[in-house]
């Protein structure tokens, strides 16, 4: 009889896409508490690597329709479960130390690449990719890819609406500003459209031209479009379909794709606008740095997982970490050219070595997750992190207006500086709370 109920139940998991593994073997199960008609068969099946699973759990579990009915509270709190808060603190403090470097305040100096050629950007866009793959990756288990693109594209159609918002306060408040004022810091910012108004905001409502501080939402917004393909590639083929062509064009990226391709944009095409206007980020280089989250957080494979934290990965990387710690700080020095060196570790084109140095942090952060989550789990970070997109938006309005308060900050008191970031700081957090449901705080 167990042998046949055995059989049965394998079958229709094996249906139903699940992979049977040898006793001893990894396996996840989300089990998911609901309340109803109470099971007459109460019988116990050993399956899938010795793990036993009621007779009432395996049915629901292996059918669609069961799976629809799980009440909307169940489903609700399963995906809040699957939260890491520890995460989520890290994107806030990397909000905070954005926000920090931002203002116009010496707090810049202790802010800026501490702990080698890497920037708060690298992580952020990097982590936000995880966890974007992390999240949707399931959900197209669960929901099909439909539900993916019109979630992702609703979300980018939000991010838009946030951009454009941002673009009305630099165009109006922020410009008005540095023309009454004449503050080098603020016309600088908005430079082509002080020049050339009609041609920056057509340009800017399609995403091409891109004043400082406003040019990260729109690369975010574009590979937000891009990636329900890049999930249905990696989760109906193979991974190595989106990574290897990513890395390729990071390559050609390194060679100077983008001035070719907007030089031929100014032949063909008559583009007006200049190519330091369309954004210090480099989409096609960091395009790769993207792909590379969304990969690891919709499952990367085990056997490379393994590989990255295995001792000798971490040694190498530690050792990685240490070098370009010295190397930043002057600590030591290497003989090597200026302008190759630039390069190498340059942030705009994410340079070969400062994509080496992220990805040795990276290594040393998971392998020490679990030690650092109690350091990271501070409360206002956790809650900055939830609302890390409302936050950044709301972070580029407190530094328009300091920019407009004290322009540059050069010469200007500490307690001014102090003010600065005070205020800013329990501004965002403030967003934050407006904008994280009381539930998930």
């Amino acid at each position: 009889m167990a042998d046949r109920i055995k059989d049965a139940v394998n079958g229709a998991l094996t249906s139903n896409g699940w992979t049977q593994v040898k006793s001893g073997g990894d396996v996840s199960v989300a089990a998911f508490s609901v309340t109803g008609r109470r099971c007459g068969t109460q019988n116990v099946v050993t399956v899938m690597g010795g793990g036993e699973m009621s007779q009432a759990l395996l049915a629901s579990i292996s059918t669609k329709q069961n799976r629809d009915a799980l009440p909307k509270a169940a489903r609700l709190k399963a995906r809040s479960s699957q939260r890491q808060p520890e995460l989520d603190a890290l994107r806030g403090l990397m909000l905070v130390l954005m926000t920090l470097a931002h203002l116009p305040t010496q707090a810049q100096v202790v802010t800026n690449q501490q702990f080698g050629f890497v920037s708060e950007a690298e992580g952020f866009v990097f982590l936000s990719a995880f966890l974007t793959g992390r999240i949707y990756g399931r959900m197209a288990n669960e929901s099909g890819f439909p539900t993916i693109i019109k979630r992702l594209w609703t979300r980018a159609l939000r991010l838009y609406g946030y951009h454009i918002f941002l673009l009305g306060i630099a165009f109006t408040v922020v410009a008005t500003v540095a023309i009454g004022t004449g503050r080098p810091s603020l016309e600088g910012l908005l430079d082509f459209y002080l020049a050339h108004p009609a041609p920056a905001v057509g340009s800017a409502l399609l995403l091409v031209y891109c004043p400082p501080l406003l040019d990260i939402l729109p690369m975010y917004i574009i590979f937000l479009l891009a990636t329900p393909i890049a999930l249905y590639v990696g989760r109906r083929w193979s991974w190595k379909l989106v990574l290897i062509p990513g890395g390729v064009i990071w390559v050609l990226a390194q060679l100077g794709l983008r001035t070719a391709i907007h030089a031929q944009m100014v032949r063909s095409a008559g583009l007006q606008i200049p190519l330091n206007e369309m954004g210090a980020f480099d989409l096609f280089a960091w395009q790769y740095l993207w792909a590379v989250g969304l990969c690891i957080g919709a499952g990367c494979p085990r056997g490379v997982v393994r590989v990255l934290t295995s001792k000798m990965s971490v040694i190498a990387a530690l050792l990685v970490a240490a070098a370009f710690f010295l190397l930043r700080h002057s600590l030591l020095h290497v003989p090597v050219d200026g302008a190759l060196w630039g390069g190498l570790i340059d942030k705009w084109h994410l340079g070969a070595l400062r994509l080496l140095d992220f990805s040795s942090l990276a290594i040393l952060f998971a392998v020490s997750r679990s030690w650092l989550k109690h350091w990271l789990m501070i409360p206002p970070l956790v809650l900055l992190g939830k609302a890390s997109l409302e936050v950044f938006c709301a972070h580029l309005l407190f530094c328009f207006a300091a920019l407009s308060f004290v322009g540059d900050g050069t010469g200007s008191p500490a307690w001014i500086q102090l003010a600065l970031i005070a205020t800013s700081l329990i501004g965002l957090y403030t967003v934050a709370r407006l904008f994280v449901h009381p539930r998930a705080r």
